[in-house]
């Protein structure tokens, strides 16, 4: 059950009302946005709400049970700071979601509608549609550990432990030439194993795609030079002389953590738990019927 500030329920029920939508939208990468259906920009709260920006939002769904509500707010890419590009590169991903009602003439007059966060963007040639779920999203989240063989550990993080700076599992390259619309010859790293940046993370410091993030597929090396390929194609084209750092990766196999890393110690997996074939086995007539393990 919502409050409604004492101000803003006299201005309710005056009868006459001067009412707007206000959303503020809280990037991943700590930017924060406001946007508004008004027609002159408001400010609260320490952020500016751009009016007429294109963004308008679908009716509020709330259910009295445990289900995700969604409402749907579409733009017309016409706000300088919804880029088409930053969409695609899921800058807008996952971002936190206040929906306000306010009291135009007088916005300390206001009220939380509903916090969310958006998920899944559908995009056109000239529009987004994005979707804004409700925090019982949460709730369909895997919380805790997963009894598997492989490791859940994110490669770096202190359940894992191991020291990605070590200039063992970290490099430095620039691009040489595209070869694809993802993949590339790369100097700089002549001196690690093909595979050896498989699965890992490569961060643009120069060019375009200054500041993103990609995630390595493949990595091998023809005549002493890396050849790169990223598991998506980067929204900006690389070029010749844009340059990245890169870290190793793992496969979450028991052992690539100890050849690899020598960090078996730390594994967060079951290595030993029986595969699915186990179920599959059945007796036969060639013998190994002596109680062991088969």
């Amino acid at each position: 059950m919502k409050t409604i500030p004492p101000a803003l329920q006299t201005h309710l029920d005056s009868g006459t009302t001067t009412l707007a939508w206000c959303w503020r939208i809280a990037r991943a990468d700590g930017l924060a946005f406001g946007f508004t259906d008004h027609d002159r920009a408001l400010v609260f709260d320490g952020t500016e709400f751009e009016p007429e920006s294109g963004l308008t939002a679908s009716e509020i769904r709330s259910g009295a049970d445990l289900s995700v509500d969604a409402q749907d707010a579409a733009g017309a890419l016409r706000s300088d700071r919804i880029s088409e590009a930053d969409i695609l590169d899921g800058r807008w991903d996952n971002a936190g979601v206040e929906l306000w009602r306010v009291n135009w003439q007088a916005p300390g007059q206001r009220v939380l509608m509903r916090r969310g966060a958006i998920g899944q963007i559908r995009r056109g040639r000239h529009a987004f549609v994005a979707e804004i779920r409700s925090m019982s999203h949460i709730l369909g989240q895997t919380v805790g550990r997963t009894f598997q063989a492989s490791c859940d550990a994110a490669l770096g993080d202190a359940r894992c432990g191991v020291d990605l700076e070590d200039p063992a599992y970290r490099g430095a390259g620039t691009v040489i030439d595209g070869l694809r619309d993802r993949a590339f010859a790369a100097s700089g790293l002549g001196g690690f194993a093909p595979g050896w940046f498989r699965f890992g993370m490569l961060d643009w410091t120069t060019g375009p795609n200054a500041g993103r993030r990609a995630e390595v597929l493949g990595h091998d090396r023809s005549d002493g030079i890396a050849v790169l390929t990223l598991l998506e194609a980067p929204i900006r084209a690389f070029g010749a002389g844009d340059s990245f750092t890169i870290h190793a990766g793992c496969d979450k196999r028991v052992t690539t953590c100890a050849r690899k890393f020598g960090n078996v110690v730390n594994f967060r997996g079951f290595p030993h738990i029986p595969g699915q074939d186990t179920i599959l086995r059945y007796a036969s007539q060639d013998g190994g019927h002596n109680g062991g393990v088969l």
